[in-house]
C-alpha cells in the first residue's frame, strides 16, 4: 500500500517512527459527463479569470483569502516551514475508552506501521493501549490540515489504527431536528417492534456488498453485449401510506420471518406471539374489588330482607295469639260474675 505520509509518534519521551497507510478505499460507481450526440467526454478547464487563458498544473499554486476579499500566496514551504510540533509528528495528548468516542467525530480511516528499527516501541504502544483498553487522542498536521486523531490497538490486527476526527467545533447541534408534535408509544407497540429486531437478528458485515454498483455493472455488460438486462432480481416499489402502525410492525415481523425461511413457531416449537407489558397487580385488585363489594352489598340487602320477612311473620302470630286471648278472657268474665252473683244470692 502506498505511504501517504510518514513522520512519528511522540508517547512521552519515545518516539516511534511510523508511516501513515490509507485503510479505506472508494468502490463507488462514477460517471463521467458526454456530449450525447458524439459521446464526446466533457472536460474542465482551469482558466485564469483574469487573461482567460487556460492554466496548467504546474502554475497553479495556493492562496488565502482574507475577510475583504485580498488574496495571500502561500508556498509549500511557507507551509512547512510552519512552527507546528504536529507538522511530522503524531503527538499523543492524552487517552480515553474507545467507546467514549462519538461516531459522528470519526472522519477518515488509516493503518500506522512501523517504519525500520521502530518494531520494539511500536508494539509496546501497541499491547499497552490494548491491554487498557483505550485509544490514544493526539494531533498531527496531514494534506494541508492539522488534525485531531484516535490511535488505538485492532482487535483483529497487530497493527496501530488511526482515525481522524472532526474538530469539535465542525459538528453541527441536532437542536430542532427532533419532532415537535406530542406522540405517545403505546407499550403494545414497543413490544411489536423489539419483536422485530429481535426477528431480524444480528447482521454479518462481511457478507454486505454493494448492490447498486453490482447492478449498474451488469446493466453496461449487457449494452456491451447488446442484450436486454435482466430485472428480474428488481422488486416492485411499494406504493401507498402506512397508517395503522402496529399492522405494519405484525406485517414486517412478519416478512421478515418469511425471509428467514422461518415459521410462525420458534426455536422450542411454540407459537411465538407477542407478549405485552403485564399490568400491575394493584390494577388488576383495583379493578375486581367494586364487583365484590356489589356482591356483598348484595348479599347483605337479601340477608336483612329475610330478616326482616321473618319478623313479620312472627309479630302476625303473637299479634294473632295476644287477640285470642283476649277474647277468651272475655267470654270467661261473664261467667265468673254469674256464679259470684249465684254464691251471693
Amino acid at each position: 500500500m502506498r505511504t501517504i505520509w510518514k513522520g512519528s509518534i511522540s508517547f512521552g519521551l519515545v518516539t516511534i517512527p511510523v508511516k501513515v497507510v490509507s485503510a479505506t478505499e472508494n468502490h463507488s460507481v462514477s460517471f463521467r459527463q458526454i456530449h450525447t450526440a458524439d459521446e464526446g467526454k466533457i472536460r474542465y478547464r482551469k482558466v485564469c479569470e483574469i487573461d482567460g487563458e487556460e492554466v496548467s498544473g504546474d502554475q497553479i499554486g495556493k492562496a488565502y483569502e482574507t475577510g475583504d476579499g485580498s488574496l495571500v500566496q502561500l508556498t509549500d514551504d511557507d507551509l512547512a516551514a510552519l512552527p507546528l510540533p504536529t507538522a511530522r509528528t503524531v503527538e499523543i495528548l492524552g487517552f480515553v475508552p474507545v467507546d467514549s468516542i462519538d461516531p459522528y467525530q470519526l472522519d477518515r480511516s488509516y493503518y500506522l506501521t512501523a517504519d525500520a528499527g521502530a518494531a520494539k516501541p511500536y508494539v509496546l504502544l501497541r499491547e499497552a493501549l490494548r491491554r487498557a483498553g483505550r485509544g490514544a487522542i493526539a494531533k498531527l498536521a496531514m494534506r494541508g490540515r492539522e488534525n485531531l486523531a484516535l490511535v488505538r490497538a485492532l482487535d483483529d490486527e497487530d497493527v496501530l489504527g488511526m482515525h481522524t476526527l472532526l474538530w469539535p467545533d465542525e459538528i453541527r447541534s441536532a437542536a430542532g431536528l427532533a419532532p415537535t408534535e406530542q406522540v405517545s408509544v403505546r407499550d403494545a407497540e414497543l413490544d411489536l417492534a423489539y419483536t422485530l429486531m429481535d426477528t431480524l437478528g444480528a447482521v454479518d458485515m462481511t457478507e454486505l456488498h454493494d448492490e447498486y454498483r453490482e447492478a449498474v455493472e451488469a446493466l453496461v455488460s449487457a449494452k456491451l453485449a447488446g442484450t436486454a438486462p435482466d430485472l428480474s432480481a428488481v422488486g416492485a416499489p411499494e406504493g401507498g401510506k402506512v397508517v395503522d402502525l402496529m399492522s405494519a410492525l405484525e406485517d414486517s415481523v412478519r416478512s421478515a420471518r418469511e425471509s428467514r425461511g422461518e415459521t410462525a413457531e420458534d426455536e422450542e416449537g411454540r407459537e411465538a406471539t407477542v407478549h405485552p407489558i403485564k399490568k400491575s397487580a394493584e390494577k388488576r385488585t383495583a379493578k375486581k374489588t367494586p364487583a365484590k363489594k356489589t356482591a356483598r352489598k348484595a348479599q347483605s340487602k337479601k340477608a336483612a330482607a329475610g330478616k326482616a320477612e321473618g319478623g313479620k311473620a312472627e309479630g302476625g302470630k303473637a299479634e294473632g295469639g295476644k287477640g285470642t286471648a283476649k277474647k277468651s278472657a272475655a267470654k270467661k268474665t261473664p261467667a265468673k260474675k254469674t256464679a259470684g252473683r249465684k254464691r251471693a244470692s
